[in-house]
């Protein structure tokens, strides 16, 4: 047991941070559990809607670092073979990304002028 403060609060924030992966950890599990059930019942609904499931977990669990960022996409990646394997028909993929126009926004303001410095003054040497 930690008697420094600064370390049992360190004990206290770690077991949480676990409590965090696990839950984490364990949503992802159940939705590739979820998703190998559906590709064995055969039926195309339900396989798109696992496989929707199981890469929402898989991109949760890379964003918190649960999983490598690599082994997500790799995850992702086998999934679409076995569903399209399945003869499941790829799902559109939609961004949440504005759309960008090509008209400027006038919220900016214009940058303030600054008064021009004034010339610097000749220097004279008086010599003693």
């Amino acid at each position: 047991m930690p008697i420094i403060k600064s370390a049992k609060k360190r004990v206290k924030v770690a077991a949480k941070a676990h409590a965090r992966n696990a839950r984490t950890r364990r949503t992802l599990r159940e939705a590739l559990k979820a998703y190998q059930v559906a590709l064995t019942s055969g039926k195309s609904a339900e396989i798109a809607k696992t496989q929707n499931a199981a890469i929402k977990a898989l991109d949760l669990a890379a964003k918190k670092s649960v999983i490598h960022k690599n082994k997500a996409a790799r995850k992702k990646s086998q999934l679409a073979a076995q569903a399209k394997a399945a003869g499941v028909k790829p799902a559109a993929v939609t961004s949440n990304k504005q759309k960008v126009t090509s008209k400027k926004t006038a919220s900016k303001k214009p940058a303030a002028k600054r008064p021009t410095a004034k010339p610097a003054k000749a220097r004279t040497t008086v010599h003693k």
